[in-house]
C-alpha cells in the first residue's frame, strides 16, 4: 500500500455492507448460502449465551420465535379466513334478499333471531325478504319472479366489477388462486410484492366479492395465499426470519403443508351415512375415478388453451370486460337452476346429505323414506341436477384463470359431487328393483336403506378433484378432514388412484404445474421424471459456438474493468478464476452483491478509483507507493461453488438442483472452469426434451 490511503482496507466480512447477501426480483434465493447463514447465526447466538445473562435471553427468545411467530401466523390468517366466511356468506344471500331486522344478518341467522320460524321451514321467516318483497310487495308470480332475477343479475355484476377493479388498480397479484406463484416462490424464486401487504388486503376483500358474484370459483386455494401473505408479513417481525429468505419459506410451507384448504374450520361437510358400503360397490366408485380422471384431464388441456388464448389475443387487454361477460353470462344460466343458483359449499353440502325423515330437500322426494323408491320430486331433481353438471363443467373451464381470486377445490368438487349423486341415486334405485338379482342378492334386502347416494357424492367429488390436481393420498386425507369420513377412506383411495391414472394417460401435469409451465415460472417438478440421455456439457454455457465465458481473476483486473464487465452484461453471478490463462475455479461471486460492495467502497473508502485493483485473495497484494488502494472483496466471493465435471449426467444434474435447491453449478474439466449450468438451462432443455417452446421460461 502506498503511504497515503487509509491503514484498513473495506472488507465485506469483516464489516457487513447493507444490500450484501439480498436477491433482485425475478431471481432464485441460493438455498445453500441462506442455509449456511442461518448455521453461523445460530452458532454464534449460542457461543453468547455463555457469556452473559442478557445474551442467555437472547437465546431463549431466538429458540421460541418460531413457536411465536407459528401462533400469530395462525390467529391472523384463522381470524381472516373466518372473516371471509362469514362475509362471503352475507353477500351471497344478499343477492337474494335481505333481513329487515338487521341487513348485516345474512339468511340463516335472520331467522335464527325469528321466533316465528318451524323447523321444517327453519330458512323461511317474515324478517328475510326478498327483493321482489320489498319492491312489489308480493313474492309470487312473473312479475316478482324477473325482479328477483333482475336484481340477482346487478348483484353479481357488482360484486364482480368491484373485485377486477380492485385487482387491476391495487394489486395486480391478488388475482388467481395464488398456488402456482406459490410453489415457485417455495422453491426458492423471488416475486417481490407477491406476499406483501397490499395484496394480502386486496386478496381478502376481493376474494369476498368474487365468491359473492356466483362466480364459479372457490375460496379454499386463494386462502392458502392469504395465509403464505400473513406469514411473510409476521416474519418481518422476527430478525431470524426477516433476514433470511430460506426460514421465511419453510413457515410459508409448513402452512401450506398443514392446512391445504386455508379454512379456520376442520370439517367444513360432516357426514354421517347410516348404511355402510360393500365391496360390490367398488366398482362405480372406480367409475367415478375413471370420470374424475377425464374430466380432470379435458379441463385441464380446455383451461390452459383458453388462458393462451387469452394471453396471445386482444381478449386479454380487457380484463374487466371479460369478467363482467362472465359474470353475466353465469348468474343469468344459473338462476333459473336451484342448484347453479346456490353457492358451491351449499351445493356440495347439499349433494353430501343423507336424507332423513325431516328432510324437505327435492334430492329426497321419494314416494317412502324407507326403502326409497323415486318420487316425481326426486325426478325433477335429478334432471336440474344433469344440467347443472354440464354447465358447472362448461364455465369452471372459462372463469378459473381470470383477473380475480379463483379458486378451483369447490368448482372441481361440485363437478364430481353432482356426477356422484346422479350415480348414486342410479344404483340406488337399481338395488330396489332388482334387489333379487346375483349383485344385489346376499347383502341387500327388500326394504334395507342398502345403497347411500351422498357417499357417491362424496367419492365423486374425490375423484373429480384428483384429476384436476394430481393429489392422492393427501387428498384423501383432505376429504377426510372436511367431512370427518373415516371409514370412507377405500372408497376415496380407490376412486383419487384411478382418477389419477386415467389423467395421467392423457399428460402428466395438474393443473397449478401446467399455470407455472403457461407462466414460464422456473419450477422444477419434484415428481417429472428425466429419462434424456444427455450429460452436462451439452446443456451448459456457453455453447460451442458462443463467445468465451465472462469471468473475474483473482487478481489484476481494476475496479473500471469490472464495472465495464458487469455493465456490458446481463448475468447474475461471476465465476473468479485465478487468471485467464489458467481458468482455474477460485469462487464465484453476485453481480448485485459485487455492485454493492464496490458503491459503498467508494463512499467508504479514501482513494478507491477506476484504476484501484480488485482482490479476491485472503492477502492484498503489494502496490507501486503511487497506486491507488487496492479494493478486496474476498468476502463477498462464495469460496466453495457446487460443481460438476463436463460428462455429469444430466439426470444426476437434475437431482442436485432439486434436492439441494441450487441456482447455478459451475461445470468443470480437471479443476479447469470450462461453463456454468443455471436452472433456467434445466428447465429450457426438459421443455426442448418435451417439445415445447424452451423461451417459454420467462425469468432468470
Amino acid at each position: 500500500m502506498n503511504g497515503n490511503g487509509p491503514s484498513k482496507l473495506v472488507d465485506p466480512l469483516e464489516d457487513p455492507l447493507p444490500g450484501v447477501g439480498t436477491y433482485e426480483d425475478f431471481n432464485t434465493i441460493d438455498w445453500v448460502r441462506e442455509k449456511s447463514k442461518d448455521r453461523d447465526r445460530h452458532r454464534e447466538i449460542t457461543n453468547k449465551s455463555r457469556q452473559s445473562t442478557v445474551a442467555l435471553l437472547h437465546s431463549v427468545s431466538d429458540a421460541f420465535s418460531g413457536w411465536l411467530l407459528m401462533l400469530l401466523v395462525g390467529l391472523m390468517s384463522g381470524a381472516l379466513a373466518g372473516g371471509i366466511d362469514i362475509a362471503a356468506h352475507w353477500l351471497t344471500d344478499m343477492k337474494g334478499g335481505v333481513c329487515l331486522i338487521g341487513f348485516w344478518f345474512n339468511h340463516e341467522h335472520c331467522c335464527w333471531k325469528s321466533n316465528e320460524a318451524t323447523f321444517q321451514d327453519r330458512d323461511r321467516c317474515p324478517q328475510w325478504q326478498s327483493w321482489a318483497e320489498l319492491i312489489t310487495g308480493t313474492s309470487e308470480g312473473a312479475f316478482a319472479y324477473i325482479v328477483n332475477y333482475l336484481m340477482y343479475i346487478f348483484w353479481a355484476l357488482l360484486f364482480s366489477f368491484l373485485a377486477v377493479t380492485l385487482v387491476r388498480a391495487f394489486a395486480p397479484y391478488a388475482c388467481g388462486s395464488g398456488i402456482p406463484e406459490i410453489k415457485t416462490i417455495l422453491s426458492g424464486f423471488i416475486i417481490r410484492g407477491y406476499l406483501g401487504k397490499w395484496t394480502l388486503i386486496i386478496k381478502t376483500i376481493t376474494l369476498v366479492l368474487a365468491v359473492s358474484s356466483g362466480l364459479s370459483l372457490g375460496k379454499e386455494g386463494p386462502l392458502v395465499h392469504v395465509a403464505c401473505c400473513c406469514a411473510n408479513i409476521l416474519c418481518h417481525l422476527f430478525t431470524k426470519y426477516r433476514k433470511n429468505e430460506a426460514k421465511r419459506r419453510e413457515v410459508a410451507f409448513t402452512l401450506r403443508s398443514i392446512n391445504p384448504f386455508g379454512n379456520s374450520r376442520l370439517v367444513l361437510f360432516y357426514v354421517e351415512f347410516h348404511a355402510p358400503w360393500h365391496l360390490v360397490e367398488l366398482a362405480p366408485f372406480v367409475l367415478l375415478g375413471i370420470f374424475g380422471g377425464l374430466w380432470g384431464a379435458l379441463f385441464i388441456r380446455a383451461n390452459i388453451a383458453w388462458c393462451r388464448r387469452r394471453k396471445t389475443t386482444r381478449l386479454g387487454h380487457y380484463p374487466v370486460i371479460e369478467v363482467l361477460v362472465v359474470a353475466a353470462l353465469t348468474a343469468l344460466l344459473a338462476y333459473p337452476n336451484s342448484y347453479t343458483r346456490m353457492s358451491g359449499a351449499e351445493l356440495i353440502s347439499e349433494l353430501f346429505n343423507d336424507c332423513s325423515l325431516l328432510d324437505s330437500s327435492q334430492l329426497c322426494g321419494y314416494k317412502q323414506v324407507t326403502d326409497r323408491p323415486a318420487g316425481a320430486g326426486l325426478y325433477t331433481a335429478l334432471w336440474q341436477l344433469a344440467l347443472a353438471l354440464v354447465f358447472k363443467m362448461m364455465i369452471t373451464v372459462i372463469t378459473f384463470g381470470m383477473k380475480v381470486p379463483s379458486g378451483l377445490f369447490i368448482p372441481s368438487m361440485a363437478v364430481g359431487a353432482i356426477a356422484g349423486r346422479l350415480l348414486g341415486v342410479g344404483m340406488e334405485q337399481l338395488a330396489y328393483y332388482n334387489h333379487d338379482s346375483f349383485i344385489f342378492k346376499g347383502w341387500c334386502s327388500p326394504g334395507a336403506d342398502c345403497i347411500t347416494p351422498g357417499l357417491y357424492a362424496m367419492v365423486g367429488a374425490a375423484a373429480c378433484l384428483g384429476g384436476v390436481t394430481r393429489m392422492t393420498v393427501s387428498l384423501v386425507v383432505i376429504m377426510f378432514e372436511l367431512t370427518g369420513g373415516l371409514e370412507y377412506i377405500v372408497p376415496l383411495m380407490a376412486a383419487t388412484m384411478t382418477s389419477k391414472w386415467v389423467a395421467d394417460a392423457f399428460g402428466r401435469e395438474g393443473i397449478y404445474e401446467a399455470h407455472i409451465r403457461l407462466n414460464g415460472y422456473p419450477f422444477l417438478e419434484p415428481k417429472e421424471e428425466f429419462e434424456h440421455s444427455s450429460l452436462t456439457v451439452d446443456v451448459m454455457r456457453p455453447k460451442r459456438s458462443d463467445p468465451a465465458l465472462a469471468v473475474l481473476t483473482q487478481e489484476g483486473m481494476t475496479v473500471g474493468q469490472v464495472e465495464a464487465l458487469v455493465e456490458s452484461t446481463h448475468y447474475s453471478g461471476f465465476p473468479v478464476v485465478v487468471s485467464q490463462e489458467s481458468q482455474r475455479l477460485v469462487g464465484f461471486v453476485l453481480r448485485r452483491d459485487l455492485l454493492i460492495s464496490i458503491d459503498n467502497a467508494r463512499k467508504r473508502q479514501e482513494g478507491v478509483v477506476s484504476a484501484s485493483q480488485v482482490v479476491f485473495t485472503e492477502h492484498a497484494p503489494s502496490v507501486a507507493a503511487d497506486a491507488p488502494p487496492p479494493l478486496r472483496l474476498r468476502g463477498i466471493m462464495d469460496l466453495s461453488p457446487f460443481t460438476v465435471t463436463d460428462h455429469t449426467p444430466m439426470d444426476i444434474t437434475v437431482d442436485i438442483f432439486r434436492k439441494l435447491g441450487l441456482r447455478q453449478c459451475l461445470v468443470t474439466h480437471n479443476g479447469r472452469l470450462l461453463g456454468i449450468i443455471t436452472k433456467k438451462d434445466i428447465l429450457k432443455h426438459m421443455a426442448q426434451i418435451a417439445n415445447r417452446d424452451p423461451d417459454s421460461i420467462l425469468f432468470n
